[in-house]
C-alpha cells in the first residue's frame, strides 16, 4: 500500500492531475489502476502518487514526475496506452487531465 502523502524533492517538478468519475463498468478497473502505479513507480522521473476517490466515483489521481519528458514517456508507455484506451472506452463516464509544474511546496505537522 503507498503512503497517503508521496515523498517530493524540492522544487521545481511536476504534477500530473487525473480527475475521473467512474462509469458503472468495473471489469478488471482495481487491478489495472494497482498496475499502472506499479509500473509507473519504475519509470525514469516518477516521484510519487496521490489518489483519492469518493463513494460517487469522482476520483483525483495526482502524480509527481521530475521533468516533461518523463511524463511523455509515461504517457507513451505502451501498457499504459492499453490502460488509457480501456479507460476512455469503459471505465470512465467523464475525465480530464492537467499538466502543471510545481514551483514551491510546503507540509505541515
Amino acid at each position: 500500500m503507498l503512503p497517503a502523502f508521496a515523498r517530493t524533492p524540492q522544487p521545481p517538478y511536476y504534477a500530473v492531475i487525473f480527475t475521473s468519475q467512474r462509469s458503472d463498468v468495473d471489469d478488471g478497473y482495481g487491478a489495472t489502476a494497482d498496475r499502472m502505479v506499479e509500473l509507473a513507480s519504475r519509470q525514469p522521473g516518477f516521484l510519487g502518487v496521490e489518489s483519492v476517490r469518493d463513494a460517487t466515483g469522482f476520483g483525483i489521481t495526482v502524480s509527481y514526475w521530475a521533468a516533461l519528458e518523463a511524463i511523455a514517456a509515461w504517457k507513451a508507455e505502451g501498457e499504459h496506452r492499453v490502460a488509457q484506451a480501456t479507460g476512455r472506452r469503459q471505465w470512465y463516464s467523464h475525465f480530464e487531465t492537467r499538466v502543471a509544474r510545481v514551483e514551491r511546496a510546503t507540509n505541515g505537522p
